[in-house]
């Protein structure tokens, strides 16, 4: 029996840059998108036969109608999407420089207004898993407060909790640190942690791996998928640790590739009966059925447009 995955966190319109290896100030044509982390991640969990709720806000404005339609043809639940009427869709605009950094524009919306009384809290842990990984959530109250709350009584009633800390550099400068602060909560209390790379050594400040690793156990944390992109990823129990390879793609757009991955995951454990019981071998089975997730997206362009389906991933491991 699929267990629904409910998961929290920012919906929102990516603007693209069509010009290459320009800056916002001169780029002059932009493609609207869907964004937000955790509306990926739902995606990829209905794409691959399960099922997921959405929670999270939006304006009651075109591009909020057009977030809404997105979830609802993904076959995402959207009975937790709530509709300001008053604050606008957030924005968010991203161009690539010559020198490969990204230039990005943030206008925070609706999504940072999510208040409690805009949520029925004892629905939102009726679901026996539930994700947070908003790259917004942290930010600023009233949402990170709601997003804390949710979270804790998730852990209270022994949901399935999984966590990404999304870092997002543009959104989060000069406070690195208070970023930081913030995350230990949800690492301490997390069934399930992911992390990139850049985020496993912002938040340990360890250069080595494994030490890092080992880190993030001693602050709490449970299980821990470390995504390194073409390489795969790094699976660690605290007891044992093993790299799981991926498959060599051609890739042309990484985007949305640790969501993918985030949704394959849950998606698997959604049809377990006690997720939070697996055996190590059978966990590094489910990451390398992830790693593939993640890699396909990478062939193709946009995040919920290149999303696979599980037979089409399961023609790949074969």
């Amino acid at each position: 029996m699929k267990q629904t995955v409910l998961c929290i966190g920012e919906l929102l319109i990516d603007f693209f840059c069509q010009q290459v290896e320009t800056d916002l100030q001169h780029g002059k044509t932009f493609e609207k998108h869907a964004g937000g982390a955790p509306a990926n991640v739902c995606a990829t969990i209905v794409k691959l036969g399960g099922q997921a709720e959405f929670c999270g806000k939006v304006g009651a404005d075109q591009f909020g109608q057009f977030l809404e339609r997105t979830l609802i043809e993904a076959g995402v639940g959207v009975s937790h999407l709530v509709k300001d009427v008053q604050v606008p869709t957030t924005l968010a605009f991203v161009s690539r420089k010559k020198d490969g950094e990204r230039d990005f524009q943030f206008f925070r919306g609706a999504d940072e207004q999510l208040h409690r009384k805009d949520i029925a809290l004892e629905k939102l842990i009726d679901y026996p898993i539930c994700h947070f990984g908003s790259a917004t959530a942290l930010l600023s109250p009233p949402f990170c407060d709601v997003y804390r709350e949710v979270f804790e009584e998730s852990i209270q009633q022994q949901r399935f909790v999984s966590f990404d800390p999304n870092y997002r550099a543009d959104l989060w400068p000069n406070r690195q640190e208070e970023f930081i602060e913030k995350c230990k909560l949800f690492i301490a209390k997390a069934d399930f942690i992911k992390v990139s790379e850049e985020e496993l050594l912002i938040l340990t400040n360890e250069i080595n791996r494994n030490k890092a690793i080992g880190k993030l156990h001693e602050m709490g944390a449970n299980l821990i998928a470390v995504t390194l992109g073409s390489k795969g990823c790094i699976l660690s129990n605290g007891k044992r640790i093993e790299l799981i390879s991926s498959i060599q793609i051609n890739s042309i757009d990484s985007t949305g590739a640790g969501d993918a991955f985030v949704g394959a995951m849950l998606y698997q454990f959604s049809l377990l009966l006690k997720p939070k019981q697996i055996d190590f071998e059978t966990l590094y089975q489910l990451v390398q059925f992830a790693n593939y997730v993640g890699a396909i997206v990478c062939e193709k362009v946009g995040a919920i447009a290149a999303l696979p389906t599980y037979d089409e991933v399961e023609t790949r491991i074969r």
